[in-house]
């Protein structure tokens, strides 16, 4: 299943203070019959919910037409005769930037009218060799967008932003003229030189909070940050259910033994039998962080052990609704929640053996036999998340 490296794609939003909706939209996709990852950037002129709609106008349109294999330039002029124009300004109500990346292969950045895109290696900005597309249309004619494209190496991030992060502070003491494209990236190379495996998603992080901070902490624009990052895939391994038959056992220890990553037990039933394989002890504990689960336990070898069904459903449940605003808390799912999302590459393992408590019809309609609850985990992992999963039934 491992690749040269893992893709980690991420972006990091806030609102323009006192807006409950989000002017700047991200979308992203991976086309898993070409091997492709999409990602697109848009910022809605001014803020709130015209904004959105127009970002999210052009986002779809941008990610659908570069999945299509569109000619650069078709994308741009059909987004931007699409939009309306500003009356005032004359100029197009929503900005992009488009990432397709192969997997393994080529970059291809093309962008309008968002901060220009920067790419780190080995701490420097290296630069791909920006080209100028001008557009020659009657109703676009003179308008720049900008394009590039280059072979990534481990390492490497890509870092975009709409233009709520280098306007930040405008005004400012600090900041007369806001923070600013070369400010952005001397704060950026100084925390990837300080953390330097720090993930996509704290970086956007980080940058996003950074700009928030610049503007006293109230928001005066829409602020998104987004980050690729090429890197080591990091593994987990979550074990559910015992073997369909009791004389493989000792073959499921083996595996969960010689997985290198995280390693999760999800299930009591899970957790005696690789205990008694490997002649381990659990530890239980009983602290009752979720009052609809069951406390967690731990065993050396593994990170964790928890209730199966009910905590896993949870998990389900949580990712489904996953956004920047979610805050986990300590309780088992919460926790298996945290190691997913640091985690690239998830391995499960299901035991296929029928557990006869979860057949009875007086229990809740949740507590769905544990195949289709980690099949419906791993969807959501692929097509929200952009992990890769893998399934193996025992």
């Amino acid at each position: 299943m491992s690749k040269e490296f893992h893709i980690e794609v991420n972006c990091q939003q806030r609102n323009h203070a006192g807006e409950r909706i989000c002017g700047d939209v991200f979308l992203h996709k991976k086309v898993k019959e070409e091997n492709r990852i999409i990602a697109v950037l848009s910022d809605g002129m001014g803020h709130g919910i015209k904004a959105n709609m127009l970002a999210t106008l052009t986002s779809t349109m941008a990610l659908n037409f570069t999945e299509e294999h569109q000619d650069l330039v078709k994308i741009a002029e059909i987004i931007m005769n699409t939009l309306p124009v500003c009356s005032e300004r004359k100029i197009s109500y929503a900005t992009f930037t488009i990432l397709d990346i192969e997997i393994g292969g080529r970059v291809n950045i093309l962008e309008y009218d968002n901060p220009d895109t920067f790419i780190i290696r080995n701490n420097k900005i290296i630069e791909p060799g920006w080209q100028c597309l001008i557009l020659n249309s009657e109703k676009n004619r003179g308008k720049e967008l900008h394009s590039c494209s280059f072979i990534p190496e481990k390492g490497d991030r890509i870092v975009f932003c709409s233009d709520g992060i280098t306007q930040s502070g405008l005004g400012s003491d600090k900041y007369p003229f806001g923070w600013g494209r070369d400010d952005l990236i001397e704060f950026v190379l100084g925390e990837v030189t300080k953390l330097p495996g720090m993930s996509a998603a704290e970086l956007g992080y980080r940058v996003v909070k950074k700009a928030v901070q610049n503007d006293n902490f109230e928001s005066k624009d829409d602020t998104s940050c987004g980050v690729v990052y090429f890197r080591e895939p990091r593994k987990m391994l979550i074990c559910t259910g015992p073997p369909y038959e009791k004389d493989r056992d000792k073959i499921y220890a083996e595996k969960v033994k010689n997985f290198i990553g995280l390693k999760v037990l999800s299930g009591a039933t899970t957790g005696d039998i690789i205990s008694r394989e490997w002649g381990k002890e659990i530890e239980d504990t009983f602290d009752f962080d979720d009052p609809d689960l069951p406390p967690v336990s731990f065993m050396d070898g593994v990170d964790l052990i928890t209730e199966g069904i009910l905590t896993l459903t949870k998990v389900s449940n949580i990712l489904k609704s996953y956004n920047n605003q979610t805050e986990l808390g300590k309780g088992p799912a919460d926790r298996i929640v945290k190691m997913i999302l640091e985690s690239d590459e998830i391995d499960f393992i299901v035991g296929t053996r029928i557990n006869i408590a979860h057949q009875d019809p007086n229990l809740p309609v949740e507590l769905e036999i544990r195949r289709t609850v980690v099949k419906r985990i791993a969807k959501v992992l692929e097509d929200k998340f952009l992990k890769e999963v893998a399934i193996a039934f025992i």
